[in-house]
């Protein structure tokens, strides 16, 4: 087991860049799966979902060479479907992407049902759903989900009653081998959902409408291998350019997308941060001053449910009583208890959270309770004077590509260090 070891006070200054996509790498290696032939995936991530996943693909029979830090060329020609180590699939969330992939290349799936972060209830019946639409019957018994299709796949129209990231990707991918056409209607927007379409595109799929609410698929015959790149994470940049601001420094995230930080950009500027905004890049600078506010997540292109909790932190220390709604997770305040036991003073009202701002936090002795929340304590430690332990690290390196190197290259003071097995948080009373 590892911790980190913070000590706060000192404002990040100079420059980051930022890493590929999670939450976009994590569906196009699985959807390597649909090829059946080689690709070429550069700007992978090196975090531990990925690991997990190359890990899950391997022992299905795929070819995987890494030909450099974020470059891996991978073979997925002899994959058999239904064989994936049930105890992987169980880590990570993601893992729910091997049904469409597997339904859509085999015509049947058999995978455990899949783990991560615990948000709650974060039921699959949207991917259900779109399965069943295609042809698919789906069981639920003994920890796996089984689908199969007596009759093949085929296209049809598919309505989500709320938007699901998950969902949209899953479905899409189950569609892009079926006979006919597959629509699919209240489709997710997020970019990630854009760069998966692209990526299946580049293999020959015929899929138009990513990134509105209605997504079109045209069924192909099959796909073929690819040469692509993620795009930029866009949550780790978020991450960091909450976290310039809450220690009173100024920091220029390179390698982004910038419309896809307006959001988070908008309610910085609101706080009194200055944002600009250039072609690949975010300079944001703190002006030493946090003013309060209010929040509500939604879908993108919306606050991001995944900056709730950085973003809490950030508003311990504002000058007023601040708001964050949050309409995803019902679990998602569980960082609440972390920040409290720091000096900050949140309060939870049904799915809002009150945070009413203190003059500083305090360092302490906390946990990362999930990936979200590991970052939200991260920055609060950075913020506080003293020394900040933070154990259950293994959350936030789910998601942050050398989260440590990073913050050290803007002059956090920061280290990782190895933890006896038996030693967990314990906190000064």
């Amino acid at each position: 087991m590892e911790k980190y070891i913070v000590r706060g006070g000192v404002p990040l200054i100079g420059d980051v860049e930022v890493s590929g996509m999670k939450n976009a790498a994590l569906p196009i290696l699985y959807a390597t799966i649909l090829v059946g032939g080689k690709c070429t995936l550069e700007h992978i991530p090196n975090i531990s979902d990925v690991l997990v996943t190359l890990e899950i693909l391997k022992g299905m029979g795929a070819e995987i060479r890494m030909i450099n830090k974020t470059t891996y060329e991978i073979d997925t020609t002899n994959v058999r479907g239904g064989t994936s180590d049930y105890q992987l699939v169980r880590t990570i969330r993601g893992s729910y992407y091997l049904l469409g992939c597997e339904m859509g290349r085999f015509g049947r799936a058999h995978v455990g049902y899949p783990g991560g972060c615990d948000f709650g209830s974060r039921p699959i019946d949207f991917h259900i759903k779109g399965f069943e639409a295609l042809g698919g019957n789906v069981r639920t018994e003994g920890g796996y989900i089984t689908i199969t299709t007596p009759n093949g796949i085929h296209g049809a129209n598919i309505y989500f009653d709320g938007s699901s990231v998950g969902a949209t990707i899953n479905v899409m991918m189950a569609a892009v081998l079926a006979k006919g056409t597959t629509t699919i209607d209240n489709a997710a927007k997020e970019p990630h959902v854009v760069d998966v379409a692209n990526f299946l595109n580049t293999c020959g799929a015929k899929i138009t409408g990513a990134g509105t609410d209605v997504i079109k698929i045209r069924g192909v015959e099959r796909l073929h291998g690819c040469n692509y790149a993620i795009i930029p994470d866009m949550i780790e940049a978020g991450t960091y350019m909450i976290a310039a601001v809450a220690t009173n420094g100024k920091i220029r995230v390179n390698n982004v997308i910038p419309k896809h930080l307006e959001s988070v950009a908008a309610k910085l500027e609101e706080v009194g941060a200055i944002v600009e905004m250039l072609d690949d890049s975010v300079i944001v600078t703190s002006t030493g001053k946090i003013r309060k506010t209010t929040v509500k997540t939604l879908p993108y292109p919306g606050f991001p449910t995944d900056l709730h909790p950085q973003f809490a932190a950030l508003l311990s220390v504002a000058n007023g009583v601040s708001y964050i709604t949050e309409t995803i997770w019902e679990k998602r305040f569980r960082y609440v208890n972390e920040l409290n036991c720091m000096g900050a003073n949140i309060k939870v009202d049904g799915n809002t959270a009150v945070i009413e701002g203190v003059p500083e936090l305090s360092s302490a002795c906390v946990k990362a309770v999930d990936l979200r929340a590991g970052c939200a304590v991260l920055i609060a430690g950075l913020m506080a004077k003293g020394k900040t332990e933070i154990y259950d690290i293994k959350y936030i390196e789910r998601g942050y590509d050398d989260i440590v190197t990073k913050l050290s290259g803007l002059g956090a003071n920061i280290m990782k260090v190895y933890v006896p097995e038996g030693i967990s948080a314990q906190r000064a009373n």
